[in-house]
């Protein structure tokens, strides 16, 4: 759409010089080029001023803005040098210099009758046009109106850093009591795995016993699938979505109550963790104790599973995995002239493993790890075969050092910025986006933690959480850039405003369509969460300004000229919103149509084309549909405005 606008405007203007005022195809093309040239360029800088910018961003965001604002600053390049070069070359060879009293067709008598009908429309709007001018102050109040809508919609419209995508596979957990062996847990495993492979819908599953993905760890009584589906297009009901195998393999745990199953979507973005959702890290920064630690995560999660916005929350955190404790008998380790360091050193190395370097072999690089056998390190009792050298070059038994002791603790340790943290996940309840669910568990920390925590986030989380004040300050630069090009385009720091204040209308347009659709999804129960006020639909809305700044600029730059020469400004702007509007339908239905493939799209990274296509036609829907009317209005306030000024300082 962004590419064929600019050759629309010079064909359109070429045509019209053709038919008003009986010129051949090359003289049209000579008075349309030097009419049009001037706004062509206008809007190649204005579309490149708004994305430029935005490709300075850093972080996560600042690369998912750069792959658009890069690629559509090129493309605007691109279509700004065709327009003025390429496009009326071939206006003058392939255009036919119009006779009326040619013989006609049939479709020749159909563009004739809509052409007619379309003169009708545009001395219609001409004439409204005029009666808004004449009560501009319907306009100016129309248009905040518009802009307090777009606030409003803004701050009811969920948000969220990206939408979940099905991405043809997803993930399950499956937890078994604390000290479950993990003989036992494959047993379990194996039997889901026959039971998730007989849902219609899933094609393949692979176990891995051992393996907790929600902690990222080694675990004897945890487990994790990953479940692939089949192709999209063999998955077209609701029951075969992925929310719904979701729902039906969360609901496998009813046969096996030994078992917790948790199905849960990967993250949309690679390499910001494995699972999705809220990832919340409470840090205790004041040194609890384990028992204090599992009693306030417990508190925190019946607040959490309390709260509407979140269907779940959840934890890894637990105290009452079986481990061994050793007490070291730090006395005689004195006496018999040994380190304590060399003790703690020979614990690690025996049963933990340490690692001692790489080597290159055949071609392949291995990783080299010092640990005991694991008949040698499969109980406490192993301590016997294990010593340390005292200061006199004595072996001295590690088991006469050091004394076990059955205890429970947690089986995982985690710490988050160097500080000890308890990792907590939750998923929103469907009808609320990421950015709801994070307010929740926020809230509910700073009710139910007290003192001694402080929160952080990580994964994709964290990346939502950096971007939350991103929109605004993106918004802001984009709208600065644009001002200063325009008014260095038009030499004039006052017409800009003309320009920038029907950018709104677009906004409006983009946030009131998400928000109505979104609403009317959730009261049907299919509610499309990639309708979410994420950062793909913030793209679009930046898309946006410079988009409804086009159409501005195509009435202001007519108007603008006329002015100059020293027509009345009201008639001057009349005559130019007459003359552009058919160009300015032309483009924006081109841009609307080309970007609805986006809005219905289906499948794989359906829910990004969907935020950021529907924010894109809504929003040009609304920006042209009313900025017809608005942009007029708000020349002619510029204009007076301006003069009114000028004469007061003329006269000081």
């Amino acid at each position: 759409g962004l590419v064929v606008d600019d050759a629309i405007v010079v064909i359109e203007n070429v045509e019209s010089h053709m038919k008003r005022d009986g010129l051949g195809p090359v003289e049209a093309t000579e008075k349309a080029m030097d009419e049009v040239q001037g706004p062509v360029v206008a809007i190649a800088f204005v579309l490149a001023a708004v994305f430029i910018p935005v490709a300075f961003l850093s972080g996560t965001t600042g690369v998912l803005y750069r792959q658009f604002a890069l690629t559509i600053a090129v493309s605007m390049g691109l279509s700004a040098f065709v327009a003025l070069t390429l496009t009326p070359a071939l206006c003058a060879l392939l255009m036919k210099p119009h006779n009326p009293n040619a013989k006609k067709g049939i479709l020749d008598k159909f563009f004739d009758a809509f052409n007619d009908w379309f003169e009708r429309t545009q001395n219609r709007y001409t004439g409204i046009v005029g009666w808004f001018i004449s009560h501009a102050k319907v306009g100016v109040t129309s248009l905040l109106v518009i802009c307090a809508l777009a606030g409003f919609f803004y701050s009811k419209l969920p948000s969220t850093f990206v939408p979940d995508e099905d991405q043809g596979y997803f993930i399950a957990a499956v937890t078994m009591p604390d000290g479950t062996s993990l003989n036992r847990t494959y047993d379990t495993m194996s039997a889901l795995e026959k039971e998730i492979g007989a849902i219609p819908g899933v094609k393949n599953v692979m176990k891995i016993s051992g393996y907790d993905v929600l902690s990222s760890g080694t675990k004897s009584n945890g487990g994790t699938f990953f479940i692939g589906l089949n192709s999209w297009g063999e998955r077209t009901t609701r029951e075969l979505s992925l929310e719904g195998i979701i729902g039906k393999v969360n609901a496998l745990g009813v046969n096996h109550p030994e078992a917790r199953v948790m199905a849960v979507v990967p993250p949309t973005l690679p390499g910001v963790g494995m699972v999705g959702g809220a990832s919340m890290e409470l840090q205790d920064m004041t040194g609890h104790t384990d028992k204090e630690l599992d009693r306030i995560t417990k508190e925190i999660l019946a607040g959490m599973n309390a709260r509407p916005e979140l269907m779940m929350a959840y934890t890894t955190f637990s105290v009452d995995s079986p481990v061994c404790m050793f007490d070291v008998d730090r006395e005689k380790v004195k006496q018999l002239g040994v380190e304590l360091s060399d003790v703690f050193t020979a614990l690690q190395v025996n049963y933990g493993g340490a690692y001692i370097n790489d080597f290159v072999r055949f071609g392949r690089s291995y990783y080299v790890m010092l640990q005991s056998d694991a008949q040698y390190r499969s109980e406490s009792e192993a301590l016997k075969f294990c010593f340390v050298k005292n200061s006199n070059g004595a072996m001295v038994p590690l088991d006469s050092l050091l004394t076990p002791r059955l205890s429970t603790s947690t089986s995982i340790i985690s710490r988050f910025n160097g500080v000890r943290s308890v990792s907590i996940n939750g998923i929103a309840a469907e009808g609320y986006s990421s950015g709801q669910a994070m307010a929740a568990m926020e809230e509910v920390v700073k009710e139910k933690a007290g003192t001694g925590f402080s929160v952080e986030w990580s994964g994709q989380t964290r990346e939502e959480k950096k971007s939350a004040g991103t929109t605004g300050k993106v918004l802001m630069l984009s709208v600065i850039f644009v001002f200063l090009c325009l008014a260095a385009l038009y030499e004039s720091w006052s017409v800009p405003f003309a320009v920038l204040m029907t950018v709104p209308t677009g906004i409006f347009g983009a946030f009131f369509v998400l928000f109505s659709l979104l609403t009317l999804g959730a009261m049907s129960g299919h509610a499309n969460m990639g309708l979410l006020n994420s950062i793909y639909v913030q793209i679009g809305v930046i898309m946006l300004m410079g988009l409804a700044a086009k159409n501005a600029i195509l009435i202001v730059e007519f108007a603008k000229a006329r002015v100059d020469a020293g027509m009345e400004p009201v008639k001057a702007t009349i005559e130019a919103a007459g003359l552009r509007l058919r160009p300015i339908i032309m483009t924006s239905l081109a841009f609307i149509i080309g970007c609805l493939p986006l809005a219905m799209a289906s499948g794989a990274g359906s829910a990004a084309r969907n935020g950021m296509g529907t924010a894109v036609v809504g929003g040009m829907f609304f920006a042209t549909s009313l900025g017809i009317f608005l942009i007029p209005v708000m020349y002619c306030v510029v204009v007076w405005i301006t003069r009114k000024f000028s004469r007061k300082k003329e006269t000081v």
